[in-house]
């Protein structure tokens, strides 16, 4: 422990900082600050909320890991999102190579969860969970180059130019993998509507 007590408004930087010198209060801080935000990015990028877990943990191991190799010259959210986003690909490499399909994207507790929510009936809570593995499916039927670019800008809602730094491509490539993955959403999303419409 450093000893420096950081608030919760820190700084990403001054977090790696003290992350750097073995404060395990502020990797805490930074684990709380982005594992919600990298398991929604890497389950919409996989489609399986237990391969998400287990990529976002790695991401955290390696990041504690390299924790002296972090150059604050970067944006810290960019460099936790390639290395998230470069887990996931590796993952769904893996996947093409061995034919490997998850059984079970969710789990009873996420069921209950929902049963458990009063304000909701039983038919708003199964159209809820269709209209979302709908839209899972038609994401998860993307081009991994489209479907990154759009998780990354619709549902992270990261600037272009950080996008860019994560996939290492340039800008106006970016904005054309979103513009083409909206494109190619929609009309995966239309079909979907056609076929149970």
């Amino acid at each position: 422990m450093s000893g420096v007590k950081l608030s919760s408004a820190a700084s990403d930087a001054e977090l790696f900082s003290e992350i750097a010198k073995g404060d395990t209060a502020a990797f805490n801080k930074i684990v709380s600050r982005y594992q919600a935000r990298l398991l929604n990015f890497v389950y919409r990028f996989t489609g399986d909320r237990e391969t998400a877990r287990d990529i976002v943990q790695e991401t955290f191991l390696r990041i504690y890991r390299k924790r002296k190799e972090y150059r604050s010259t970067a944006n810290f959210s960019t460099w936790i999102f390639t290395i998230a986003g470069n887990l996931a690909k590796s993952e769904l490499r893996h996947r093409k190579r061995w034919h490997l399909i998850p059984i079970n994207k969710e789990t009873d507790q996420d069921i209950l969860a929902e049963i458990a929510n009063q304000s909701l009936g039983p038919n708003h809570i199964a159209e809820k969970k269709a209209i979302e593995r709908h839209i899972q499916q038609a994401i998860e039927a993307l081009p991994p180059k489209y479907r990154e670019a759009v998780i990354l800008r619709d549902i992270e809602g990261l600037p272009y130019e950080e996008i860019a730094q994560i996939v290492g491509c340039p800008v106006g490539t970016v904005k054309s993998r979103v513009n083409r993955g909206r494109l190619q959403l929609q009309n995966k999303l239309e079909q979907i509507i056609d076929r149970i419409g």
